[in-house]
This record gives structure tokens, sequence and C-alpha cells, in this order.
């Protein structure tokens, strides 16, 4: 039996079937939204069977003028965990005022509710949790795909869509992507989770920057030592995250989940370290985790991948009932929402 969210007629934005204006970001953040969501409807039609016509996934990228290109189906369990959409353009002669649609948009979902999948998205929620997700089947999968696409139809031509932990895969082929080839793809990630405790609950504000502070203090400290007691270099060729700076991806995030709300506060923190003059430390701390740090230590690749340098950050404040709303792909094309905007672009100051 259908659930009313996975119906796009009953759940879906319809407001934007009649007029779709690209120059529009609360336009482009509901596509992006509705496709991803188009993926999970994908994954539990196949899971009951529902084919067209009773297929509920289509019209969620066919009212935007896509059509499916291509499904992306994990090795282990073959369920759907990602899928590319290809616009359907209008003639040749057609111009759009301002920005063009994507001609590709590459979506990854998070967990799903199905038994047929439940191991497989349990097993990368864990790989997320500890920095191993380049070591799962999706992202290879994903890796691979992406840059199958970027080289046969261009950077400017291709979007990066994803939610939940379908946001992390995304996450991490886009720094890929933007570290290895110096491509930096348009990339819409909704919830994408953060690995570490959340500060970000907490109240009181004395307490939450005392924390921050020492958390700061220890991961910067660390990182000095893990470098045999230098500062870490700031030449580009030997510091990822002055690479990965110039590329600003989209991230949403709902203030009251704890999954990705410590976005907020890690990107505010490093503003406030400017402030209390403890700069040198913030940005050596936004660099690292605790977690790279001791991976580092052991000879594996320490860069974690949630940590990034720039972001524009959407930040959804509005009142929800809980964990599951406020996690969920549903709220990102509601028209009611409270959001804030910010832009973090991260630069190196460099002494004089």
């Amino acid at each position: 039996m259908a659930s009313e969210k996975e119906t796009f007629s009953l759940t879906g934005p319809t407001f934007l079937t009649s007029f779709i204006d690209w120059n529009n970001s609360n336009h482009r953040r509901s596509i992006a939204a509705s496709l991803v969501q188009g993926v999970y409807i994908l994954e539990r039609d196949r899971h009951q069977n529902r084919q067209p016509p009773q297929a509920l996934a289509p019209p969620w990228w066919e009212s935007f003028h896509f059509m499916l290109h291509r499904i992306l189906v994990d090795d282990h369990d073959l369920s759907i965990f990602g899928a590319i959409y290809e616009f359907k353009f209008p003639p040749p002669n057609y111009t759009y005022p301002g920005l063009n649609p994507p001609r590709f948009v590459l979506t990854f979902r998070g967990p799903i509710n199905s038994s047929s999948s439940r191991a497989e998205d349990l097993k990368l929620n864990l790989h997320c949790m500890i920095n191993n997700l380049e070591s799962s089947t999706r992202f290879r999968i994903g890796m691979e795909t992406t840059q199958e696409i970027v080289t046969k139809f261009g950077v400017a031509n291709v979007w990066i869509a994803g939610h939940s932990v379908g946001s992390s895969i995304g996450l991490l082929i886009g720094r890929h992507m933007a570290k290895k080839m110096g491509i930096r793809l348009e990339s819409y990630l909704f919830n994408p989770p953060f690995a570490s405790p959340p500060i970000e609950k907490i109240k009181n504000e004395k307490v939450k920057l005392g924390l921050r502070v020492a958390n700061s203090v220890i991961t910067a400290g660390l990182a000095v030592a893990a470098n045999g007691g230098k500062l870490p270099s700031k030449d580009p060729v030997n510091d990822p995250f002055l690479v990965l700076s110039t590329w600003v991806p989209y991230l949403f995030i709902n203030s009251g989940d704890t999954v990705c709300s410590e976005y907020v506060g890690y990107f505010e923190h490093r503003e406030k370290m400017e402030q209390i003059g403890a700069g040198k430390i913030g940005r050596l701390a936004t660099k690292h985790s605790i977690g790279s740090i001791v991976s580092g230590a052991r000879g594996k690749d320490s860069d974690a991948a949630h940590l990034i340098p720039s972001a524009y950050l959407t930040i959804n404040s509005s009142s929800s009932m809980g964990l599951k709303e406020s996690h969920g792909i549903h709220q990102w094309w509601r028209q009611d929402l409270e959001l804030k905007y910010k832009l973090y672009q991260y630069k190196e100051k460099h002494a004089h």
C-alpha cells in the first residue's frame, strides 16, 4: 500500500509544475530535493514490485522535464541507491533567462525502511561514522559514474544532489573531484551527517562556546603533534583544505536535526575564534577531527570527509515534530519554511 508521502500529486511541489524559474534558488532547491525523493520511490517501487503505470516514482522527475537516464544499483543487495536524471531540452534555439537547468543530475538517497536494503544501509551509516565511506560499494559506483558523466558532457552540465548518508556520498565525490581533478561540481546536499557530538543542541551559549574552544585547542594541539611539532604547511599543494576552498556546495541543514545541525556550529565557531583572537587555532582545528588525526597516525588517509572549507548554508529553523521530520527530505520543498542563509568562504591568513 502506497503512503501519501510517496505520491507526488499529494505531497510534492506541485506549485512548480506550471512554471520553473531556474534563477530562483527556492525552485532549484525544491527540484533537487524532489529528484532525490525520486530515488527513494524508485527503490520502494522495486521492493513492492510496482510497475508502470502503477509505479509512483516517475512524477518526481517528469514533473520538471527530466527523464531517467540511469539507475545506480548496489552490487551487494541489488537495491537502487542512486539515479542519473537527464533534462529533456526544448528546441535548440530556445534559451533560458539567466541560469540554465542542469543537463544531468546525479542523486543519492539515504537509508530506507526496507528489509531488502536495510543491512547495506546500516553498513553505509557505519562507514560514514568512522570516516571510511570511500571503501563502500556505493561510493565507488557513484564516483566512477560521476567521472564518466563529467568527462563526457562537461562539469557545467552536471549537478550532484543527495540526502542524509546520500549527501555524504555526494560530499565525498565533490571533494574528490575538486581536490584531485580541479573540478567543482554544483552540489545540493540535504541533511548531511556531521560525525561529532551534538554540541549545537546545548542551550547555554557560554557552555557551548567553552566546549568548542576546548575541542579546538585539543584538536589543533594533536594536529601539530602529529606533524612532528610543526604547524602544517599552508602551501596549497600540501594543504587539501586550501585546494577545496573554492568549491562551495549548497548545504541544507535543519537546526533541530541532531544528524546535521553541528554544521551550523562548525562554521559559526570558526568566525567566533577569529573574533576572540584565536583564529590561528580555529583555522587549524577546522581542518581536522580527532578521529582523522588518529587515522593519520596509523598510516591511513587522515582527511575527514565531513569537514569542508566553504559552503553556502541554508538553515531551516521552522518548528518540527521530531527527528524524523527534521531529518526528512520532504521539508525542503515546502513553501512556508523559515530559512536563514549564510555563505562561508574559507580563506587562509598569511603572516606579513
